[in-house]
Parts: C-alpha cells; structure tokens; sequence
C-alpha cells in the first residue's frame, strides 16, 4: 500500500499563511454553504485570502454528485440537504468536526489527485496524535482505521473527505468524527459503502476521550506539516 505520509514535491510552495477560522457554536448548513462560496468567489477575483473553517452542523445529512436515492434509508430523519460536493451521502453533526478548505492550487500544485493525497495526510497526522492509525484503502474515498481481531474482518470510517474545484480554488473538505452519535448514521449508507466488515466510528468510540480543542490543537499541527504556516483570524 502507499504510504499517503510520504511528502509531495512542490515546485510552487506557497508560504504565505492561510486563515484559520474556529466558530464555538454550531452552524446552518445553508448559510455555512453561502458563505464558503462567496470566500471561494471574492479568493477567485484576488479578494480574499485561503482560509480554512472548522465548525460543527446541526443534525443532517448531505447528497454529494453522485448521491444515490436508495442510499438514503430514513429520509425523514433529519433533513436532506443537495450539494455540489463529489461523492454520495454523508452524516454531519455535533460532535464531528467539519473543515471547509479553501486553498489556491495555482498558488500550491494545479494536481487535484495531489490534493485528496494531501487531506488524507492531514487527517492521518491528526490522527496520529491521538495513537489512531488512520488508513487509506483504493476504491474507499476517505480514512479508515482497521479494528479487525481474532476471527473478525472490520475497518471503520473515521473520516470523509468531499472536495470541489473552481477555477483552481478549492471548497468543501474533510468531516472528522470525534463523538458524534453514530447512530445517526444508520438513516443512510455513507458515501455508498455497504459491504459486510465496514462501518463508523470515531476518536471517542475508540477509546479516546478528546475534546474538540484536543482535535482543532491536533489539525493545526498536521495541517502546518502537510499544507504550511497558518494565523488564526477571527470570523467576520
């Protein structure tokens, strides 16, 4: 398997620091959707500069681009909410941390396959900060973290990772589960997986009882290590 540590080479490094924005409380799904969308936009037109958002949503759960009906098994649960984001159905809410992403690629490396590469390490170096070995596997968008023992075949989904691209401006990101309600994710089969052996957890189902702070403290780290410097800004 290839290791998704190993560094990347980046002929246009781009130092300068990137925004780094923490909302305390949770946030609508639709205003957080406008409001990345008008940062990407004004980012496009040399108006703004890369920022990264950590938040929390309310209970709900999102239909990516290749989203499929029958994925979503509890339609009444909570509500459903289209989005231009690849992949299929996902969960989010309180206790998962959501981080919206917006970074230049002209300025960094125009390689979208470069840049999946880089959320994965990010998410696996978080990870790793809390002794979690985060994984990879092809044909599984996401990390995974193996939980398999005597007898028994299982990995579980630790993180997604849903991207988009806009004139080489990305948006949306990654969703690390940290405690959310795992139950809340049976209304849908996430991003589509539904094999035998494969299902959902998070650091707190995993024995590791850590606090938001405890994560956003860890993704800062990683994040410095894989994409560079960040300063932290206060939300507008």
């Amino acid at each position: 398997m290839t290791d998704p540590m190993i560094a990347h080479a980046r002929p246009n490094w781009h130092p300068d620091p990137v925004d780094w924005v923490v909302e305390r409380g949770p946030v609508d799904y639709d205003n957080a959707i406008a409001a990345m969308e008008s940062h990407v936009d004004a980012m496009i037109r040399g108006k703004a500069d890369e920022r990264v958002w950590l938040l929390e949503h309310p209970p709900l759960y999102t239909a990516g681009t290749t989203a499929k009906p029958q994925d979503l098994r509890d339609p009444g649960r909570f509500p459903v909410h289209p989005t231009k984001r690849g992949g299929q159905y996902t969960y989010h809410g309180p206790g998962q941390r959501v981080a919206y992403v917006m970074l230049d690629l002209k300025k960094r490396r125009q390689d979208v396959r470069a840049y999946v590469n880089d959320l994965e390490s990010w998410i696996i170096g978080t990870l790793d900060t809390f002794g979690v070995r985060g994984e990879i596997r092809p044909g599984r968008v996401g990390v995974w973290v193996d939980r398999s023992g005597p007898g028994r075949v299982r990995e579980d989904k630790i993180a997604a990772i849903g991207v988009r691209i806009r004139r080489w401006v990305t948006f949306h990101g990654i969703a690390l589960n940290v405690e959310p309600d795992l139950d809340h994710f049976t209304g849908i089969t996430p991003c589509g997986i539904a094999e035998p052996g494969l299902g959902v957890t998070s650091l707190v189902d995993l024995g590791r009882p850590i606090t938001m702070d405890d994560v956003d403290n860890a993704l800062e780290d990683s994040f410095n290590a894989v994409f560079g410097p960040i300063r932290h800004h206060r939300q507008d």
